[in-house]
């Protein structure tokens, strides 16, 4: 089974990723990185990714886990240039992490790269 490190690797290998990273939703910590990142800063990318996180989970709009509906699984954002997914990794014991990539609007094909996110979380959740 892959580790942080082997996943992000294989997160980089993505058509348009520009950078990748495993954070800690609750505190903002980064867990792991690989490439890029937004504005040269991986911990600040972390920070920013944990808030948006978080203000969609408080929010009962979006995460529909208490009720009859599927948990949240992944937030898209997109700027001029770039799109940011994040997909929640869930765990066995409830961990609070996400994993982040950062592509390259031009050059991402956006279905294919949220596949290939839902699988990379999947390796580490078999971790």
């Amino acid at each position: 089974m892959p580790g942080i490190d082997q996943v992000l690797a294989r997160a980089m290998e993505i058509p348009g990723v520009l950078g990748a990273g495993l954070t800690d939703w609750t505190s903002g910590l980064t867990l792991g990185t690989a490439g890029r990142a937004p504005h040269g800063d991986h911990d600040a990318a972390a920070a920013d990714t944990a808030e948006v996180v978080q203000a969609v989970a408080r929010n009962a709009t979006f995460d529909t886990a208490g009720g009859n509906g599927e948990p949240l699984e992944d937030l898209i954002v997109t700027t001029g240039s770039s799109y940011h997914l994040i997909r929640r990794v869930p765990t066995a014991f409830d961990s609070q992490t996400c994993l982040h990539l950062w592509l390259d609007r031009g050059q991402a094909n956006l279905a294919i790269a949220r596949l290939r996110l839902r699988d990379l979380a999947t390796e580490l959740v078999e971790y």
